[in-house]
């Protein structure tokens, strides 16, 4: 395979991502295609990095009796398309013609419903601490890869959680370099 191919989607399946399919997604509504990114942070346990948490929950066997905060959040069904670890390791949860459930109740430019029209990307991290250089790196080559794919998502149209869930949810953070994507997908240039 080479470099380019690795970055091309077979079905909604990425090529160079670890696919572990989630059953948590649905179809898109009809004529609904993504036309907006929404850039998550998570870590389970919070603060922790590496283990096999997201992918359980997002696969729904979190088991409760792994970590006090687990009991919070085992029952949700949730996923996202995409996960970067801190390595810029990809997993892929849903194909990205389909619908994860990674927004909830969320608006972007008045339209509610985000899930229905997005790509939802979650980075391994916290909102108070540093994301990795490698995340960035494999975030900017996935998003150009999902715009390829997808030529309505405008250079605009890239937000985090917070963004469209204002009050209810406060990923990336504040510790998510914005200026820092900017720079690696083109849109500012460097020092």
């Amino acid at each position: 395979m080479t470099s380019s191919d690795q970055w091309k989607f077979a079905n909604g399946w990425l090529a160079c991502a670890r696919p572990v399919p989630s059953p948590n997604f649905n179809a898109r509504p009809t004529e609904a295609a993504p036309e907006l990114i929404v850039i998550h942070g998570i870590s389970l346990p919070p603060g922790e990095y590496g283990g096999p948490y997201i992918e359980a929950l997002f696969t729904n066997q979190l088991n409760p009796a792994d970590h006090a905060y687990f009991s919070e959040v085992a029952h949700l069904t949730v996923s996202a398309h995409f996960l970067i670890r801190r390595d810029g390791a990809i997993v892929q949860f849903v194909s990205t013609d389909d619908r994860a459930w990674h927004a909830g109740e969320s608006c972007w430019e008045r339209r509610a419903n985000c899930n229905d029209f997005s790509i939802g990307i979650e980075v391994e991290g916290c909102d108070e601490e540093r994301y990795e250089m490698p995340q960035y790196r494999v975030l900017a080559q996935l998003i150009r890869a999902v715009r390829n794919q997808y030529p309505a998502i405008q250079h605009d149209a890239i937000v985090g959680h917070s963004d469209i869930a204002p009050g209810r949810k406060t990923d990336p953070g504040p510790a998510f370099d914005w200026l820092q994507l900017k720079r690696l997908l083109g849109a500012v240039k460097g020092e």
